[in-house]
């Protein structure tokens, strides 16, 4: 028992003691130990090291001075390259192809031959109806002259008119149909891959092979309805694609009449020269279509605005304290917004303790160097 009282005994004081030093080490602590309040390291709020960076609780900041200068804005959309002109090159009549002339993938002239429909039966059917019509030009000719000594009646005259002229047409329409068999390029370009072969049967519905003329190449884009009163023709603009650095110059020519009801944009269409086919049909553009140029533009820095619940506002330093001010913006940049009210020339707009900052608070700004 007396063992018992003894361990509980040694335990007590163990633990008073324990609490003794921790009371005496956090009144060191509080009182003058280094870092403490009114040691040398640190001399309470406000002083130097102390939290807010200033004097009396001032915060510093940093600010920019807003100043008018020209704003020559971009707008950066997306499009597509389309090729000035395209067909799909098919044949009017049907028959046995009995002769390809052209190269796959070759540069072809307009007006060229590609392709010749087997025209022997078509040729048959025209040298009969020409020699109808020889000699229903004949008779035509000599009622003509007995018509005219009143040796055959009016109708007999017209019947033989008629005749000439009914042959004259089914001539006519068969050299027609012999012209069909020839399949020209209707306009010069490249010509892709064929899908026909000498021999083969070709129908109206077959494809023999695309034709698409590339320089130059159509751009076609839009942009959101807002900047429609900032688009005209003949309006210059940069185009780059995927996978190379290099910018292609392009102009405005076609502007839709109206906006697209469901996205809400306005359809442009550009043109470039692509003497080189590094732009291809299809393929996906990016365009930098400028705007129209401000010259008493106010900028500030993206990260001075504050979004709002009816609009937006920034943090302005007037005599050494801040000012809420709401303000009204239109484009953005990388960097920068475009403001057209809320601030004037001169103002110190803050860009840094936006989260922080409050309506008459005390701030010392920094001004970047010139």
């Amino acid at each position: 028992m007396k063992i018992k009282y003894f361990v509980y005994a040694l335990l007590i004081i163990g633990f008073a003691s324990l609490v003794v030093y921790r009371i005496s080490a956090n009144k060191k602590a509080a009182g003058g130990g280094p870092g403490g309040p009114g040691s040398a390291a640190g001399k309470g709020p406000g002083g130097p090291g102390g939290a807010g960076g200033g004097r009396g609780g001032t915060m510093q900041v940093d600010g920019v001075v807003v100043q008018p200068r020209e704003f020559a804005n971009k707008l950066a959309v997306t499009g597509s390259i389309e090729a000035n002109e395209q067909v799909q090159i098919r044949g009017q009549v049907s028959g046995l192809i009995r002769s390809i002339s052209f190269q796959e993938g070759s540069n072809v002239k307009e007006g060229q031959v590609l392709l010749k429909i087997d025209d022997a039966e078509l040729r048959a059917q025209l040298a009969q109806a020409q020699t109808r019509q020889s000699l229903a030009a004949e008779n035509a000719e000599r009622a003509a002259q007995l018509f005219k000594k009143e040796a055959i009646s009016r109708e007999e005259f017209d019947i033989a008119t008629a005749d000439f002229k009914t042959l004259q047409s089914q001539t006519q329409l068969i050299q027609a149909q012999l012209a069909k068999t020839t399949i020209t390029a209707p306009f010069s370009g490249r010509i892709g891959l064929r899908n026909v072969s000498v021999g083969g049967y070709l129908t109206p519905e077959t494809v023999v092979a695309n034709l698409i003329s590339t320089d130059p190449v159509k751009i076609n884009f839009s942009v959101p309805e807002k900047y429609a009163n900032q688009v005209k023709v003949n309006t210059k603009l940069q185009v780059s694609v995927a996978g190379s650095s290099k910018k292609y110059s392009a102009t405005v020519y076609a502007i839709e009449p109206a906006v697209e009801a469901t996205t809400r944009t306005l359809q442009l269409r550009a043109r470039a020269a692509n003497p080189n086919n590094e732009l291809l049909p299809g393929s996906f553009a990016n365009i930098e279509f400028p705007l129209a140029s401000i010259p008493d533009a106010l900028l500030v820095p993206t990260q001075a605005i504050v979004p709002i619940q009816n609009g937006k506002k920034v943090f302005v330093a007037k005599n050494g304290k801040v000012q809420e001010v709401k303000v009204e913006a239109t484009t953005r940049t990388e960097k920068e917004i475009l403001i057209t009210s809320g601030l004037q020339p001169g103002d110190t707009v803050l860009t840094t303790g936006i989260m922080t900052l409050k309506q008459d608070a005390p701030v010392k700004v920094r001004l970047p160097k010139a």
